[in-house]
C-alpha cells in the first residue's frame, strides 16, 4: 500500500473542557476507591501484626500459668487455658489435681528458659526448657491460640523428658 499524506484540515484539537471535567472526575474516584481499599485491606493485618509481633505477650501467658501453678492458685492457671481444655477438665481443681499428679514438674521448677515463641498471628507455640527439684530436664512445648477478643489462651502443653542434667 502507498504511502497516504495526513488530510490538510486534520489538526489537533483540545478536547472540549465539559470532557476534562468529566475525565479528571472520574480520575478522582478511581483514585479514591482505590486509596480507600488499599487502607481498609491493610487494617486488620496491621493489627493482626502488631498481636503476633509481640513473642512477649505469648510468653506471658505461659509465665503466668507456671506461676499460677508453682503457688498452686488453680484459679489463676484454668482461666490461662482457652474453651476446649477447659472444657475437658471442668473445673480449676480438677486441673490442678492432674497437673500435680502427671506433671509435677510444671508445679515448682528449679530453673525455667522461655526460648522465643512462633506465631502466625492466630496460633502460636512457646517452647520452654525446665529443671525439676530432682535435676531432671524438660522440654515443654505449649500450643496458644489467640481469642476473638485478641487474648491468647493455652490449648494444651506436651512434655518432653530431657534426662538429667549434671553441671560442673
Amino acid at each position: 500500500m502507498p504511502y497516504q499524506s495526513l488530510p490538510r484540515d486534520f489538526t489537533f484539537r483540545p478536547r472540549a473542557a465539559q470532557s476534562r471535567a468529566t475525565a479528571t472526575a472520574w480520575s478522582l474516584l478511581f483514585a479514591a476507591i482505590l486509596l480507600g481499599g488499599v487502607f481498609f485491606a491493610g487494617l486488620p493485618h496491621a493489627q493482626a501484626s502488631r498481636s503476633a509481633a509481640s513473642p512477649q505477650v505469648v510468653q506471658q501467658v505461659v509465665q503466668q500459668q507456671l506461676h499460677a501453678l508453682a503457688v498452686e492458685n488453680a484459679s489463676e492457671a484454668f482461666a490461662l487455658a482457652d474453651a476446649d481444655l477447659r472444657g475437658q477438665f471442668g473445673d480449676a481443681e480438677a486441673f490442678l489435681a492432674t497437673v500435680r499428679e502427671q506433671y509435677p514438674m510444671l508445679m515448682h521448677p528449679v530453673s525455667v528458659l522461655y526460648l522465643k515463641p512462633e506465631t502466625d498471628g492466630t496460633i502460636a507455640m512457646q517452647k520452654v526448657r525446665v529443671t525439676d527439684d530432682q535435676g531432671s530436664a524438660w522440654s515443654l512445648t505449649y500450643l496458644l491460640n489467640r481469642q476473638q477478643d485478641d487474648q491468647w489462651r493455652i490449648s494444651g502443653c506436651l512434655v518432653t523428658p530431657e534426662g538429667r542434667r549434671i553441671l560442673t
